[in-house]
């Protein structure tokens, strides 16, 4: 028999939004600040084996993710090479791991949306005395409605992941019944195995609202970019 929302425990499931809400946001931070340089100095430049790290890159979207959890277990493990930081079951293990996922993600969707760009747009500002600094700064304000939707990409496949975040993290949960590494994702998994189904119903739906609130906004950016264009 299906229990009432009341009889859900609420500190539980609010602990687990938060831990989830936290390893993503800043895992999607961090990937930023590293997918955009990457991007642009992919696109902007001209060197040998420009196409295999392109390749590379976008290799990289497909990554099994209970691999990446494999590896940084394996990194962070005591044996490891990163085993004295003792990061092992934490919530930085995770957004490690999000991180590593999420980065091909958004570089190689802002790889796209750089290159989507019509070469007048370039032509136009070389004609009008512009150096390479200034046609690239109108490349990426010509692109940004595409970099927006990489990042918002990429916050989608880390606020989904559930393999690598269970792999590192553990899905702990304290003593009085807060997260500490469980996240939706993993949490479900768990209250499923349980047979809690009501409790996993009660995230799934949490974390639906969330993806489709990440789609839905990927989906205005585009359409708004068209508007503009």
């Amino acid at each position: 028999m299906l229990e009432s929302l009341a009889d859900l425990n609420w500190r539980y499931l609010v602990s687990i939004i938060v831990v989830s809400l936290q390893v993503s946001t800043t895992a999607v931070l961090v990937s930023t600040l590293l997918s955009l340089p990457i991007a642009f100095g992919v696109s902007f430049n001209r060197f040998p084996g420009r196409g295999l790290v392109t390749s590379v890159i976008n290799t990289g979207m497909g990554f099994p993710s209970v691999v990446v959890g494999l590896l940084v277990l394996l990194m962070l493990s005591n044996s490891g090479p990163l085993g004295s930081l003792d990061l092992l079951f934490t919530v930085e293990a995770m957004v490690i791991s999000q991180v590593i996922l999420a980065t091909p993600v958004i570089t190689s969707v802002t790889l796209s949306a750089l290159s989507g760009v019509e070469q007048s747009v370039k032509d136009a500002a070389y004609a009008s005395g512009g150096t390479r600094v200034d046609v690239a700064l109108v490349v990426i304000k010509e692109a940004r409605y595409g970099i927006i939707t990489a990042i918002l990409a990429g916050y989608g496949r880390a606020i989904s992941e559930v393999g690598s975040v269970l792999i590192v993290g553990g899905n702990i949960v304290l003593s009085d019944g807060t997260s500490l590494t469980s996240t939706l994702t993993t949490a479900i998994t768990v209250e499923a195995r349980r047979g809690r189904y009501e409790t996993g119903i009660a995230l799934g739906i949490v974390l639906l609202v969330l993806v489709l609130g990440v789609n839905a906004l990927g989906a205005w950016v585009r359409d708004r970019g068209r508007w503009d264009a």
